[in-house]
């Protein structure tokens, strides 16, 4: 595997593959890799032959408040697992790198709509500076395809809203989301959790496997849905930021004939803030 730091070498070294017909599958990251990572590079694996990894923690997509300086930061371990992975480049470029004139001058890729709601009200420019950085990454690696966790559902949402109206000639590729044993999602997050908050963090996934089982049995009922929710979740001692029920296709309102839905949430317990979904079809 080789770790390069310029848009330059990426380039090339695509190119090269391209050239000799070889197919590029994509994995961003913000680094701090665990098993929920090397997932999306095993499912990489059925899209190419080559397999490109970003190690890049976004400055633009981080609020005021939020952890930018002490987001965590491995990257000999990140380069470990991905040489195990049987990664082919590790790509991890410094922030002038990417963004020459600096993060807050840089010229900016936006999805009005998707990026507002659910966990773009309550981070303001957050999906802004994903869609920017991913857009940027895009257009460096140009891949045949790009694997994203469902994890993140509006993150994947707003991606494919964005690769398809860019008319960017690249595959998204949806990874299902990896969990420990009780169903919490794996996450960097999580390492902000104290003993006992890892305990009452599973929680939020019971939460959601509740609504789900709901909405599959016919509940049409989307307010006491997501209300019931919330107070699940304040009853374990999450601060949630919302519960909610939405197309999955779109993350719309649903109506009654709605085939396709995703509940979705953001809570924050202790420190940590954290997100998870759960798809339902009927």
């Amino acid at each position: 595997m080789r770790r390069l730091s310029s848009i330059a070498e990426v380039r090339a070294a695509v190119h090269a593959w391209r050239h000799s017909g070889e197919r590029v599958v994509f994995v961003p990251t913000m680094g701090n890799l665990h098993a929920g990572h090397m997932s999306l590079i095993q499912a990489a694996r059925a899209h190419g032959e080559r397999f490109v990894a970003s190690i890049f923690v976004n400055p633009m997509q981080f609020g005021p408040n939020e952890d930018f300086a002490h987001y965590p930061r491995t990257p000999e371990h990140d380069e470990h697992l991905l040489r195990e992975a049987g990664c082919d480049l590790m790509f991890m470029p410094d922030v002038a790198e990417i963004y020459p004139h600096g993060a807050e001058g840089a010229t900016r890729v936006e999805v009005p709509g998707l990026s507002d709601i659910l966990c773009g009200e309550f981070r303001p420019g957050h999906f802004q500076g994903v869609t920017t950085v991913v857009c940027k990454l895009l257009h460096i690696v140009e891949p045949d395809a790009a694997v994203f966790g469902e994890k993140d559902f509006q993150q994947l949402t707003v991606i494919r809203r964005m690769v398809s109206e860019l008319c960017m000639p690249v595959h998204i590729i949806a990874a299902p989301t990896v969990r420990d044993a009780d169903g919490l999602a794996l996450s960097s997050r999580n390492q902000y959790l104290s003993e006992a908050e890892r305990v009452r963090a599973a929680a939020l996934h019971r939460a959601l496997m509740a609504a789900a089982d709901r909405l599959a049995g016919g509940e049409r009922d989307y307010a006491a849905v997501e209300r019931d929710g919330l107070r699940a979740l304040e009853g374990q001692g999450f601060r949630p930021d919302y519960f909610a029920v939405r197309r999955a296709d779109d993350l719309g309102l649903p109506t009654a004939d709605s085939a396709h839905l995703v509940v979705l949430t953001a809570a924050h317990l202790g420190k940590a803030r954290l997100i998870d979904n759960v798809q339902v079809r009927r």
